[in-house]
């Protein structure tokens, strides 16, 4: 799996964004920079913005205040570039998103849904896609379940699918929506495992978590975000090993026992 070299050219950024529905302010003005091979962990309880921060990167969510940046340009609202502005469509090609819910085709094989994207979005020949796609398959093991229908699979094998489906694109950026919480506790390690050997290959990455061991162990930032805004930002070390924040302090321990 070749990655992008870490360098500190921003890939992608979020400038002062905002996210309301009627009069609920779920996002109040929140800025990140996520450099190549960058692992960003975001973190923090139910209803703080994380599912809607990481789904407006990818313009799932459209913001109703700020700005998205992806290699420098404006992402603007429509789907095709126009020149001075990348489309979501090109966002979408170069940033990918891996679910909660995995999202597979369920009258699909897994080699199917793996070579999708790439055939009909990238027009590649369903030849090259199928070699790409057993390679990843390989990669997150389950090239010996090709055939499968999803229905087959257990929910950590249906992620890792999910996984390899986002990698087909070939992403720049990955985004990860806390692809371990619908799993029961004996599965999240095989997907942790290749989300570990992503950010040791050099995926630039984000990822919505409640794995505070993980994220400590893999991010090189983590963000706390806590009623729309980001209350503290730092190194694992400091956030998660040594927070100031009192509702921090109170979110982590929870994970301490």
């Amino acid at each position: 799996m070749t990655m992008n070299n870490h360098t500190d050219a921003s890939v992608i950024e979020a400038i002062a964004l905002r996210k309301s529905y009627g009069t609920h302010d779920v996002l109040k003005g929140l800025d990140l920079s996520l450099t190549r091979g960058e692992v960003v962990a975001l973190i923090g309880p139910s209803g703080s913005g994380k599912s809607t921060f990481i789904r407006c990167l990818n313009m799932l969510e459209i913001p109703t205040e700020g700005t998205i940046r992806f290699r420098q340009k404006k992402v603007g609202d429509r789907f095709r570039d126009n020149g001075e502005e990348i489309g979501i469509g090109t966002l979408r090609r170069h940033v990918g998103m891996v679910f909660q819910h995995f999202n597979l085709f369920p009258h699909k094989t897994v080699l199917q849904n793996v070579t999708e994207g790439p055939i009909i979005v990238c027009k590649t020949s369903k030849r090259e896609a199928e070699e790409r796609a057993m390679d990843l398959l390989a990669q997150v093991g389950l090239a010996e379940k090709h055939a499968a229908y999803p229905n087959h699979l257990s929910g950590g094998q249906k992620q890792r699918v999910a996984i390899a489906r986002a990698l087909a694109m070939q992403p720049e950026v990955l985004l990860l929506d806390e692809v371990t919480s619908a799993l029961d506790p004996e599965l999240v390690g095989e997907v942790l495992a290749v989300i570990r050997r992503l950010a040791e290959e050099g995926m630039t990455m984000a990822i919505v978590t409640h794995e505070m061991a993980f994220a400590a162990d893999v991010a090189n930032r983590v963000l706390f975000l806590d009623q729309g805004v980001i209350a503290e930002a730092g190194s694992a070390n400091d956030v998660i090993l040594n927070p100031q924040n009192p509702r921090l302090q109170a979110f982590v321990a929870r994970f301490r026992g």
